[in-house]
């Protein structure tokens, strides 16, 4: 099996023109309802997602036709005839999505590389975020740069967020002599801090290398009064290796071959996905913040949808959310 491929064009990079097309499977899923997201490692914890929201805008004699739940019981009584609350639903749902692209991304056994599963996720939420009428930001980082988009309700914006995927992605290369760099992820975390005020969406897609109790403490941080959702990205070999086989894992110029037999190797590879994710709900499953891993061998589209979206017989914004890849 050869772990680390070449082909620039089969799952190793991505390209503009390849995330723009994600426009149009943007589609059967959404951040804004309220709907409870389970997640199978937040244990019995359910997240609410805060959705748009509403504003009180007046109250008014009822009408026939008003939803019975709207009638302001209080008002009514002291009136001594029917009064609704009238809302109207926020204009604005700023989301901000935290992009890694650090060479610890730059790994993948079939399909896809790490950094273009993170690549098309980020891409298909903000072009769903603008379809919805919202602003979207961006703090999108590899080892060396953090870079930041602020959060605007436009096509440009998205096209500024995908760019700098795209720029970081494309500089992704075993032959550059670029240092792991594991607290940027707690850096870009702080940039987050930073930029998000009140009841903003942070869609965090990183595999978390690096992770620690600095960035528990961040995700805390922006918990308090924004949703989280956390989207570890992985790759199958590290939930768990093939039996009795031998792989070869390749920079591009030389190649080691590993016995996944070795007992060695068949607990190391599953921990390093499986710890992270253990660390990351047992800190935050109180929180109720959703963990949705994806992974790198299934379209990425269909994942989110199976994650976010809802199916036949229920409807939108009451769907439980399935978990995918996790254990």
């Amino acid at each position: 099996m050869q772990i680390l491929k070449k082909n620039t064009n089969s799952g190793v990079y991505t390209t503009l023109q390849d995330l723009i097309k994600l426009q149009y499977q943007a589609t059967g899923f959404s951040f804004l309802p309220r709907q409870p997201v389970h997640s199978l490692l937040s244990g019995r914890h359910t997240s609410r997602l805060r959705g748009r929201g509403l504003d009180f805008e007046e109250l008014r004699q009822y009408q026939p036709g008003d939803d019975i739940r709207t009638m302001d019981w209080k008002a009514t009584k002291r009136a001594r005839q029917p009064y609704v609350r009238v809302y109207t639903e926020e204009r604005e749902r700023p989301v901000l999505l935290l992009v890694d692209q650090r060479i610890s991304m730059f790994f993948g056994s079939q399909v896809n590389m790490k950094s273009v599963t993170a690549a098309e996720a980020a891409a298909l939420a903000a072009w769903r975020v603008v379809a919805a009428g919202d602003k979207v930001g961006a703090v999108v980082f590899n080892d060396i740069e953090i870079r930041e988009i602020q959060p605007r309700r436009s096509k440009k914006t998205v096209m500024q967020i995908l760019q700098r995927i795209v720029e970081q992605n494309n500089d992704l290369s075993v032959d550059k002599a670029v240092s792991p760099n594991p607290g940027n992820l707690d850096r870009a975390l702080e940039k987050a801090v930073q930029l998000a005020g009140h009841d903003y969406l942070i869609c965090v897609i990183s595999d978390f290398s690096g992770l620690s109790d600095k960035s528990l403490h961040h995700v805390k941080q922006l918990v308090r009064h924004n949703d989280v959702m956390l989207f570890p990205i992985y790759d199958p070999l590290a939930k768990e290796l093939p039996p009795d086989s031998r792989l070869v894992i390749s920079d591009g110029n030389s190649q080691i071959l590993l016995d996944s037999s070795e007992s060695r190797l068949q607990k190391r590879f599953p921990e390093f996905l499986q710890g992270r994710l253990k660390t990351l709900s047992d800190a935050l499953n109180k929180f109720g913040v959703p963990i949705l891993p994806v992974h790198t061998t299934e379209s990425v589209a269909l994942q989110v949808r199976e994650t976010l979206g809802y199916r036949p017989g229920k409807q939108p914004g009451t769907a439980k959310v399935v978990v995918r890849g996790a254990r």
